[in-house]
């Protein structure tokens, strides 16, 4: 399973989404919003704040979100937003780790991603360090959009540009309800995710005000399912 980091963010938690083939961001555009350039060259650390509390991905220090997961070899996921920052491309980002076990408790991946949050509130991903590392400011990779402040039904935004990464959000709906572990959930964002190291897999993901990710599903080129088991504040 090829778990993508959009948090969990980079990749797909899962593998999954749209219609095969649409994957190449530069053949399906549009690659921004609301006038932002994403993925962004040359971001400004002067417009970033500390904090990230954009309501469909609020990352505060301590968080912990625990995932059940079917049709993967990673049974149960746990991400957490570390009580560190990192700085990347001169901007101080949000650490959050992602570790997925198996039925017996090993680890079977860890990646941890680099998140900031601009003084618009867009969540922008700069990074991760896992089975794909790459990091805004190196070897031509460049910061993409996590999430948007104000998701629209339309709007198609790539997570990065780097040389082992290129996946792209298309936000599909903003009245969804999903009903999971850790309860029901309504007036859900949903978006629809592929990338370009798996044209044939499309998933779909689902996010709620104040809590973030509660399911991810794959919907093409893969059976994979990961849904929200509880979530905890520091």
């Amino acid at each position: 399973m090829a778990l993508v980091a959009v948090f969990l963010l980079s990749a797909p938690l899962v593998s999954g989404c749209g219609a095969a083939g649409q994957a190449n961001p530069i053949e399906i555009g549009p690659q921004g919003v609301d006038e932002l350039v994403i993925p962004t060259p040359s971001p400004d650390p002067d417009d970033f704040v500390d904090e990230v509390d954009n309501p469909w991905l609020p990352l505060a220090p301590g968080t912990v979100w625990t995932y059940d997961v079917a049709g993967s070899a990673v049974q149960r996921l746990e991400v957490r937003v570390e009580d560190v920052r990192e700085t990347v491309a001169g901007v101080s980002c949000v650490v959050v780790r992602r570790t997925g076990t198996d039925r017996d408790g090993a680890v079977v991946e860890e990646v941890v991603t680099y998140l900031a949050q601009d003084d618009e509130g867009n969540v922008w991903l700069f990074g991760e360090d896992g089975e794909r590392s790459w990091r805004a400011g190196e070897d031509g990779a460049e910061a993409g959009l996590a999430m948007p402040a104000r998701p629209r039904v339309g709007d198609g935004y790539l997570h990065q540009r780097a040389p082992n990464a290129a996946d792209r959000s298309t936000v599909l709906s903003l009245d969804e309800e999903r009903s999971v572990p850790a309860g029901t959930f309504g007036s859900l964002l949903l978006t629809e995710d592929t990338s370009t190291l798996e044209p044939d897999v499309v998933v779909r993901r689902a996010y709620a005000e104040g809590t973030g990710l509660v399911e991810e599903s794959a919907m093409l080129g893969s059976t994979a399912r990961v849904v929200l088991a509880s979530v905890t504040t520091g």
